[in-house]
């Protein structure tokens, strides 16, 4: 008589088993934009905010350099240098008690810093590591922050190096539970992608999300054109929830004047929208925040 139930535990548990790749495969309403790299007074309170997404702001940039006018590599050793008297740490704690779905994180690296690029120049694996560690455990802290995202565009270090020293970094602050996620952003670029695909190689599983930089396509990108695109880096980050994105200022991919959200919607359709991001919110400012509003319009809907 046992026998019965045995199979009824045993159909339990499967279900159990199984439900989780359902879920994993739904697609996500995560939004993300970065904001105060253009220094215009840009404000968390200036962006609409939709409570039914999973909402991230991502200060831009913390860069390993000094803040001097001649900025120089400082080996892992980490300043702050978004616009901080806008976002601050009270700031930051404000918008995260006023909007429950609202996480913070900041981005590494970014293009330039003071005259020139911001290149990624560790004087070694070990000593770049433990500078970074601690710098950013020490920033993250002070502004209260949820995560990192790697962005990273110019290299003094080959790919195996970056993928060391960014691969350590992150799995230390994980397991210090200083970061609860990572993202990277990469783009369509030989050097980039060679970097970024070796530390994917190794500790792409310790990444959460793709912050691929679909507008650094040409301006006038096609929708059939933008959804290649998005399957061949789908294909390069495999496994990984490649994010759709954007460019407020229209200056180069598929805009959402051109297509975007159509392009989204058919991703949606097909459970591949992992989440929607936008450079930036400094530049959205001028046109209301138009873009937000629709991305996370499209993403809470079902």
């Amino acid at each position: 008589m046992a026998f019965p139930h045995l199979f009824l535990a045993l159909f339990v548990l499967q279900a159990l088993v199984l439900s989780p790749l359902s879920i994993k495969a739904a697609p996500s309403n995560l939004f993300r934009e970065y904001i105060g790299a253009e220094f215009n007074n840009i404000k968390f309170t200036d962006v609409p905010i939709n409570a039914n997404v999973e909402f991230h702001f991502i200060l831009s940039f913390a860069i390993d350099y000094t803040t001097s006018s001649s900025a120089s590599p400082t080996n892992g050793k980490f300043d702050v240098f978004w616009d901080s008297d806008n976002l601050s740490p009270s700031q930051v704690s404000s918008i995260k008690s006023k909007h429950s779905n609202v996480k913070v994180a900041l981005s590494l690296g970014g293009d330039s810093v003071g005259n020139g690029f911001a290149y990624f120049a560790p004087s070694s694996v070990d000593s770049w590591v433990s500078n970074a560690v601690s710098s950013l455990t020490s920033i993250i802290k002070q502004y209260n922050l949820d995560g990192i995202d790697i962005d990273y565009e110019h290299f003094h270090a080959d790919p195996n190096t970056f993928s060391e020293c960014i691969g350590r970094l992150i799995t230390t602050l994980k397991k210090n539970g200083v970061i609860k996620f990572a993202s990277i952003a990469p783009f369509d670029d030989d050097q980039v992608q060679s970097h970024y695909l070796a530390l994917w190689k190794s500790y792409g599983h310790l990444i959460d999300y793709v912050n691929f930089q679909f507008y650094a396509y040409d301006k006038g990108t096609s929708v059939s054109q933008f959804l290649s695109y998005f399957k061949s880096q789908s294909s390069n980050y495999n496994g990984g929830k490649v994010l759709a994105s954007f460019i407020s200022d229209g200056s180069g991919g598929l805009s959402p004047q051109n297509g975007f959200f159509t392009a989204c919607n058919r991703l949606k359709s097909q459970n591949q929208l992992h989440g929607i991001f936008i450079w930036s919110a400094d530049d959205s400012k001028s046109n209301g925040f138009r873009y937000e509003k629709q991305s996370q319009a499209l993403l809470a809907s079902h």
